[in-house]
């Protein structure tokens, strides 16, 4: 445990943050997933839940949660397997 007040502060804000971080964290990949499946079945609807696939993955970068280079990584890599099926 902290003993200083600020120390204690911060140690609440780590918890917050962290839970924050972690639910968008979440969000994007349970979305990641679910097109995954989607491609792996051939199911041609996979353009339509694919924007949000990608709102998720811009969100997370843009909290910090994920880097830049990685968010655009998982969208290309993503993208690529998308227009496999087409």
């Amino acid at each position: 445990m902290p003993n200083k007040k600020s120390a204690q502060k911060e140690l609440r804000k780590g918890i917050k943050l962290k839970a924050a971080n972690k639910k968008v964290a979440d969000t994007m990949k349970k979305a990641a997933k679910n097109n995954l499946k989607q491609i792996q079945a051939n199911d041609k609807s996979v353009s339509e839940s694919l924007p949000k696939t990608i709102q998720a993955i811009d969100k997370a970068a843009k909290k910090g949660v994920i880097k830049k280079n990685n968010a655009s990584r998982k969208k290309s890599r993503l993208m690529k397997k998308v227009n496999t099926i087409k």
